[in-house]
């Protein structure tokens, strides 16, 4: 029932998927991108409903990927949990976020088990394949199915882009983060933007910070 109601509500937001471009040949700035959004309206490994509004007062760190991931996905959230582990006491005012571009394989529970094993604190959200394919877009993030020939329909990996998006407390884009940058300069980086915040005011319908 969440499910249909969620997906009803946002009929007239959603707009038809476009087609993955050439990932191989997408080079997105680390710094000064344009045209991002940061809209999102996702759900929890709880079957809730959660968008970049629902931690009005912190900020959020996200990403984008998938469980099956070989390399990449890991090696992301690895240095997430290092940049919240750097923050200390500072992590307080942020929320890590793990969005799936394979909805079809991702279950509740795998994201939960996933994300939970780099850091409990970091969220893994999902839905249907047009919410998650809208949210990459209001992101600038590119994926797509590359299946051997002959392989099950089940069987493939998934081409997306990478890195990290901060969004500040109002829910904007602040800034992306490269991957394979260094965890340490990325939890410098924050922690002087978070400064020049001033101090975190109370988040409005905020969620837990794990799941």
């Amino acid at each position: 029932m969440k499910r249909l109601l969620l997906a009803l509500s946002l009929t007239a937001w959603l707009a038809p998927p476009s087609l993955a471009a050439d990932l191989a040949a997408e080079q997105m700035p680390a710094y000064g991108e344009t045209g991002i959004s940061s809209r999102y309206l996702l759900m929890d490994a709880n079957g809730r409903a959660v968008s970049n509004q629902d931690f009005r007062g912190r900020f959020q760190l996200l990403t984008f990927g998938y469980t099956y991931c070989p390399d990449i996905c890991p090696t992301t959230l690895a240095e997430m949990a290092m940049v919240i582990s750097r923050l200390g006491k500072e992590a307080d005012a942020l929320q890590a976020l793990f969005i799936t571009v394979d909805p079809e394989r991702d279950s509740a529970d795998t994201l939960r088990s996933y994300v939970a094993f780099f850091d409990p604190r970091i969220i893994g959200l999902t839905g249907s394949p047009e919410l998650v394919r809208k949210a990459a877009e209001s992101f600038k993030v590119r994926y797509e199915k590359v299946r051997e020939p002959g392989a099950p329909l089940d069987q493939y990996a998934v081409d997306h882009s990478a890195g990290m998006f901060l969004l500040g407390p109002d829910g904007r884009f602040i800034r992306k983060f490269a991957y394979a940058m260094p965890a340490e300069q990325i939890a410098d980086q924050i922690r002087e933007i978070m400064a020049s915040n001033g101090p975190p005011s109370a988040a409005r319908g905020m969620l837990p910070a794990s799941q």
